[in-house]
């Protein structure tokens, strides 16, 4: 009980609590990213995000995925062409 009370007086105080005169999840979520005591809390209290901005996200990811694994399998077909040529030279 008390750590939850310490944990929102701290947020109201630190946050934007004083400007709207009430405590939000951001200034929860903020005070667990900045503060080194609740840095415990981050994963628990994570910054929201919007749907549409996670979703692009995973798109992004997955677009450096693709490229990345593209990039991998050519690396790998220029090291079997050299390989392919020594031999055949030897």
């Amino acid at each position: 009980e008390l750590f939850v009370q310490y944990l929102a007086t701290y947020s109201y105080k630190h946050g934007r609590g004083k400007e709207k005169n009430a405590l939000t999840y951001t200034d929860l979520s903020h005070t667990a990213e900045e503060c080194e005591t609740f840095q415990f809390l981050a994963d628990i209290l994570p910054k929201k995000i919007l749907a549409s901005k996670y979703l692009k996200m995973l798109e992004k990811e997955k677009r450096d995925g693709e490229v990345r694994e593209d990039g991998d399998e050519a690396e790998e077909e220029e090291d079997e062409d050299e390989a392919v040529g020594d031999s055949v030279g030897s």
